[in-house]
């Protein structure tokens, strides 16, 4: 139970005791209970008691007296400096493998056995530089409260704050490429050109975030005097990495959602829908009475023609009606809009509801007792602790 003590400067010495570095080369699996590179040794004891101790000599010393230990305990608290704080580690000790002349003895971590320390003499300027980089692998001074498990009801809030479940809020386009374009800079400005005039048309995009994405595309080749493209049973295909550029983006600041039903006897559910240039679907009109104005999508249309604005369609049935890539070719890859005809037919036929999502605007009011705000006005901050 007594420390081990040693004295600098009884030897005149300028220089500390210190974890110089350890043979753990995944930092990733460090934490504060292990020997870390910059830990000055101020002393060890043979069990978690309290004792006197001083500053330790040289490290030949601490050698000496950690082979004697080791024989008669093992493991020992190892006493140390880092930073403001002294701190009791629980080590192994064990012998220096590369020490061939003269047995060296040092020590590791108990719970690793791969997070050995290699000792030094070294200054104290040294010792700050080495705690420094530890601090920043580990966080040794960021003091956290502990953690549990907490039960959350994913299903439940999946359904109360996403259009659709199986979707979530935001979108993305990716952009590849087109012949001509050799760097990420040309591939962008297209990008953002495509996102300007979507806006500019109005259509209420939030741009959150944009990156590179490297795509992997089969070229076609010549096979035996057919065609074929990468994946079918061609040894002579090949396969191009191209680095395209991944744009994400809100559709609005909400998505209002609507739910039309047809009344018997109604052939129509009274909305007329066309495709912008950049690819979204618009609707252009509305007719008064019909199931679309009973919802509420004649007061969302009037208020967004009356801003110079335009009504976009997100989500039908909770599918995504945006598009999703610009090819190489320059075609913008989109909705088919037969399909998305054919899907308000069937439900018209079996005079069953159809819910839509449209694109709301900042400044647009969402008072219709039919209409539902889910998006990102939903999830402002709440005021207070």
């Amino acid at each position: 139970m007594n420390w081990c003590i040693f004295n600098s400067e009884e030897m005149g010495s300028s220089t500390l005791v210190c974890v110089r570095r350890v043979k753990q080369e995944a930092p990733e699996e460090w934490d504060e209970s292990m020997p870390l590179p910059g830990d000055i040794i101020e002393g060890f004891v043979e069990d978690d008691g309290d004792g006197l101790f001083v500053q330790a000599k040289v490290r030949s010393d601490l050698s000496s007296q950690l082979g004697k230990i080791s024989q008669r305990v093992d493991p020992i608290w190892l006493k140390v400096k880092r930073g403001d704080t002294t701190l009791k580690l629980c080590v192994n000790v064990v012998p220096e493998k590369n020490s061939l002349l003269q047995k060296r003895f040092t020590v590791k971590a108990v719970k690793d056995d791969r997070h050995i320390a290699v000792l030094g003499d070294l200054t104290l300027e040294q010792c700050t530089e080495l705690q420094e980089m530890s601090r920043r692998v580990v966080g040794v001074n960021c003091r956290a409260f502990s953690k549990k498990e907490v039960k959350y009801d994913w299903r439940l809030k999946m359904e109360a704050y996403l259009p659709d479940r199986n979707s979530s809020i935001i979108s993305s386009i990716l952009f590849l490429p087109m012949q001509g374009e050799y760097s990420v800079e040309a591939t962008t400005a297209r990008c953002m050109a495509w996102f300007s005039a979507a806006v500019s048309s109005g259509i209420p995009l939030v741009f959150v975030n944009i990156q590179t994405e490297q795509t992997a595309t089969p070229e076609r080749t010549q096979c035996a005097g057919k065609e074929s493209l990468w994946g079918a049973q061609n040894h002579n295909a090949t396969v191009q990495i191209i680095q395209g550029i991944r744009l994400w983006f809100l559709p609005g600041i909400a998505e209002a959602l609507l739910e039309m039903a047809v009344k018997p006897g109604e052939a129509r559910f009274g909305i007329d829908i066309k495709r912008t240039d950049e690819g979204f679907i618009c609707v252009y009109s509305v007719t008064k009475g019909s199931a679309a104005d009973r919802a509420g999508a004649w007061q969302l249309y009037e208020e967004a023609n009356k801003n110079g604005h335009l009504l976009i369609i997100s989500r039908l049935g909770g599918k995504s009606l945006l598009p999703s890539s610009v090819c190489s070719a320059g075609f913008i890859h989109c909705c088919d809009h037969n399909e998305i005809k054919d899907t308000l037919a069937s439900a018209i036929e079996q005079i069953d509801s159809i819910q839509i999502h449209f694109m709301a605007w900042p400044d647009q009011t969402l008072t219709s007792n039919n209409t539902k705000s889910i998006g990102v006005a939903s999830l402002l901050p709440a005021k207070g602790y």
